[in-house]
């Protein structure tokens, strides 16, 4: 059997970087199903894939074929004759069975995309799944005079039966802001304040470096590629390709050094190092610390005009921490209802939108990075796996992350919200501010508004009709380990905070 043929088709997405979809409520319940109409015939297979069976008369081939031999006749040249005069019974004799494959094959896919007119939207492909051609060893070669009944194999949008999602009640981790997460915020805030002063001393953890490195191959010629200027890091706390924090500790400004390292299993490097010795030529061209400010009411000053102590920073903080904790809790019972819900409904998630949307992750990811796309693998591969172990470590949440946005898009199509002018307006403003009715992209940008809407009330939907009961949040084992590790810095940086406020 010959590998499925794709037939091509227009992509319907209009916005690549998001997965909303928004499909009529289904109407069947069967796993499977055949519907019958206009000689269509569409069977539902499993994972969200249907089978569309479509008949292509013969009367519109031998049309077409006839028009094709003709123009054929036109164009060609064969020995014996003028340009353009060949008989047309001498083209169908040498060119004919290649001229009605080319024919057929084309009026198939007309065919293909005529028939999604008589579709129910939840019965067409998904934008990035490609019909595939069946059997097509069966059809060939193509008979003159004879209807031509083919099927083609596509993803759909998947099936959502959604459990009782109102009159709920679900518990939810509460948050609570600490007394020791109002003294983190207070030193983040130090840290962001602090002074960056010259160091002419040696190098220390903690301290910014600007340096000059390149990699040297083992006659000590630099490598290709590898050479980078005034790259700056903060030593044991930022990132740098080589790591080597350690290596330039004790180092100072003016210093030159050949580092000569071999990356172990515990170094985090990727297969392009792991196990290798490698040397590495840096010179120091400047080194900074951050000299940080004392708790006082002056830092309080600092940080905002409308402070005048300590005790007013200590009090904002607290509020503007709680307001955040809000704001999570909000997402922890939205969170919890949703995977309530999910755990209740089975949801088969074609293999075809999980793949695009890791697609576009990459594509995000190499954006951020803002790299060629050979060098984001580069780097991904030195620091343990390239784009293909990215896609296959995220493939599992990527699949989670649909069932759920489907769980919401089918709440959404089952309360049918609306949108009024106003809140069109004001979220197409949150994307463009400049957005006009006459800008050629207004249209798109009104689609994409009025789903976001709509989705963004499905949410308050489920959190206005349901019950939600906190419990009180659990320490994974990091954080047990880190308050069992730490009780004393903790208690110092408060003590030194209240002793400030004094």
């Amino acid at each position: 059997m010959s590998s499925p043929r794709p037939i091509s088709m227009e992509r319907l997405a209009l916005f690549p970087d998001f997965l909303y979809i928004s499909v009529a409520t289904f109407l069947t319940a069967n796993h499977f199903y055949i519907i019958e109409r206009n000689k269509m015939e569409i069977k539902k297979l499993e994972n969200s894939s249907v089978e569309l069976t479509l008949t292509l008369e013969a009367k519109r081939i031998e049309d077409e074929y006839g028009k094709a031999l003709k123009d054929y006749a036109k164009k060609l040249t064969m020995k014996g004759f003028r340009p353009g005069k060949a008989p047309v019974s001498l083209i169908e004799n040498k060119y004919g069975d290649a001229i009605r494959e080319e024919i057929t094959f084309r009026l198939m896919e007309d065919n293909l995309k005529d028939s999604y007119k008589d579709m129910d939207a939840k019965d067409r492909p998904l934008p990035y799944s490609t019909p595939e051609l069946q059997n097509e060893e069966s059809l060939l070669p193509f008979k003159p005079n004879t209807d031509i009944t083919y099927s083609v194999v596509y993803d759909v949008i998947p099936e959502v039966k959604l459990p009782e999602y109102k009159g709920q009640e679900f518990e939810y981790e509460d948050v609570k802001v600490t007394d020791e997460q109002v003294d983190a915020e207070i030193e983040r805030l130090r840290q962001q304040n602090a002074m960056v002063i010259a160091k002419d001393g040696k190098i220390a953890e903690g301290d910014i470096v600007t340096m000059d490195y390149v990699e040297l191959d083992a006659d000590g010629n630099e490598v290709a590629n590898t050479k980078r200027d005034d790259f700056t890091f903060t030593v044991g706390r930022s990132y740098n390709f080589y790591k080597l924090d350690n290596d330039v500790i004790g180092l100072a400004k003016g210093d030159e050094k050949v580092i000569e390292k071999t990356y172990g299993d515990d170094s985090g490097m990727g297969t392009d190092y792991l196990g290798k010795t490698i040397k590495v030529r840096v010179a120091i061209k400047e080194v900074k610390v951050r000299q940080l400010p004392d708790v006082d009411d002056e830092f309080a000053q600092d940080v905002k005009e409308e402070y005048r102590t300590v005790k007013d920073l200590k009090d904002a903080t607290r509020k503007s921490l709680e307001q955040n904790a809000e704001e999570e809790n909000k997402g922890r019972k939205l969170e919890s209802a949703l995977e309530a819900l999910l755990a209740k409904t089975t949801i088969a998630v074609p293999k075809s939108m999980v793949e695009a949307q890791l697609e576009q992750d990459w594509r995000n990811l190499v954006q951020r990075f803002g790299m060629p796309e050979e060098e984001v693998e580069k780097f991904m591969r030195a620091n343990g796996g390239g784009k293909q172990e990215f896609l296959d470590t995220r493939r599992a949440d990527t699949e989670h992350s649909i069932k759920v946005q489907l769980i919401l898009e089918q709440v959404k199509e089952e309360q049918n919200f609306t949108v009024s002018d106003d809140e069109l307006e004001n979220e197409i403003k949150k994307y463009a501010q400049d957005m006009t009715k006459d800008n050629p992209n207004y249209d798109a940008f009104k689609m994409y508004a009025e789903d976001d809407i709509k989705f963004a009330k499905a949410r308050d939907y489920i959190l206005e009709n349901n019950t939600f009961k906190a419990v009180e949040k659990k320490a994974d084992a990091a954080e047990a380990k880190t308050e069992e590790a730490s009780p004393k810095a903790k208690k110092t940086t408060k003590k030194k905070a209240d002793s400030a406020e004094n």
